[in-house]
């Protein structure tokens, strides 16, 4: 439902949930004032960017149920009345206008669940979910991030949405060093110890993933979770990441590439994890984000071929149209990268730029996606991704040592 939509509560298993009373038919989706979008046909989930001034028209008008709002900059504020659905604050400060808020809905009925801090929007394939943790000078965060995930594990596996899809997760001072080791590497630590007492067949049920530093708040997770398994896709370009060398922490980063589920109502979707300039292990094109910017292309170029190879599933039969997030470290370089993204992309790619700490010093950019079917409105197929590497790629088994920073 819109977060301000009329509701029942009902018993499922237990749990009291909110559920809309909304039909299925002529559902749609308000982007602005007097512009709603109606799909084809129901869709499990679906995501779109929306004006924030605009948000509360959506609410109100919007035919479709609520799975999430993202709300971004340190003035975020909230959708009015959001009745149950989770809403996600980040001190990230977008780079390009208008202000936008990350809005993630489903024509199929929604149901809404809170539980030991953790926030839930559910239907009858994929649950939204999101927590937050508040760090105390006394603990350290691999121990903070270890008992959010074990709960985030076990609650997800009790609703019956036990396979992860994706997670975000955010907080501050992400590069700052203590104690030997910094704040992304401790983080490293808890999840990955929480996935491997908690996550069925780990590492290859790891979902795709996405750390980055923000301004300031608690540490923030919020993630998707299906009930059926998905398929979790590595690059040949990139070294696994949870095979990463000691180099870069106790603990190596646990994360796919990206995560394809083919099976959701509405079409096939590929979550694409935060993509850095990274060959192997190692960071590539030092100090220059315009050669940063066009090795991530790159190597999401190769990552949406081999996910056709492995798959048989062709992205470039999709729209191609993408939903990508860009994380920039220094906004000065804000048009060096944007003017790269603009000339490589199709028009109707929809980009959202946030200034953010990227997990290691040197990075300067980072982009994610999120690629789906032709019946939603933001897809993008591989040939939208084609560019040239601007250097030679350096084998993953031939890595300088100069560049092995964490």
């Amino acid at each position: 439902m819109g977060c301000g939509a009329t509701s029942t509560l009902m018993e499922v298993d237990g749990v009291n949930r909110t559920k809309s009373k909304r039909q299925l038919i002529g559902r749609g989706v308000c982007l602005a004032a007097g512009q709603c979008i109606l799909p084809h046909k129901a869709y499990a989930l679906r995501t779109d960017y929306v004006e924030t001034a605009r948000l509360t028209n959506f609410s109100n008008a919007s035919q479709v149920d609520f799975l999430g709002v993202v709300i971004y900059g340190q003035n975020t504020g909230q959708p009015p009345d959001p009745g149950g659905c989770p809403v996600i604050a980040l001190d990230l400060p977008q780079l390009n206008e208008p202000p936008m808020a990350e809005v993630w809905t489903s024509t199929l009925p929604v149901a809404y669940h809170q539980v030991e801090g953790i926030h839930f929007a559910m239907n009858d394939e994929v649950l939204f979910g999101s927590l937050q943790l508040e760090e105390h000078p006394d603990t350290p965060v691999d121990i903070i991030t270890y008992t959010g995930y074990r709960r985030l594990l076990l609650q997800i596996r009790a609703l019956g949405y036990p396979h992860l899809l994706r997670v975000w997760n955010y907080f501050p001072r992400i590069n700052l060093e203590s104690d030997g080791f910094e704040r992304y590497q401790r983080f490293c630590v808890g999840r990955h110890r929480a996935f491997a007492e908690g996550l069925l067949d780990f590492p290859r049920a790891l979902p795709a993933g996405t750390a980055i530093g923000t301004a300031s708040g608690p540490l923030t997770i919020y993630f998707l979770a299906a009930r059926k398994s998905a398929m979790h896709i590595e690059n040949p370009r990139q070294m696994n990441a949870y095979e990463y060398p000691p180099v870069y922490g106790p603990c190596s980063p646990s994360f796919a590439r990206a995560t394809l589920k083919t099976s959701f109502t509405g079409g096939p979707h590929l979550f694409i994890s935060g993509t850095a300039s990274v060959v192997g292990h190692a960071s590539q094109h030092i100090g220059e984000p315009h050669c940063q910017t066009r090795q991530i292309l790159h190597n999401l170029t190769t990552l949406t071929r081999h996910t056709e190879q492995l798959h048989g599933f062709t992205c470039g039969q999709m729209d191609r149209q993408g939903l990508l997030k860009v994380y920039i470290r220094h906004p000065a370089h804000l048009s060096a990268i944007a003017d790269i993204l603009k000339q490589e992309l199709p028009d109707r790619t929809q980009i959202l730029y946030l200034q953010g700490e990227i997990c290691r010093r040197e990075l300067l950019v980072e982009v994610e996606g999120i690629l789906s079917h032709p019946g939603h409105d933001h897809t993008l197929g591989a040939a939208a991704l084609s560019v040239s590497d601007p250097r030679p790629a350096i084998s993953q088994h031939e890595q300088p040592d100069s560049l092995t920073r964490a």
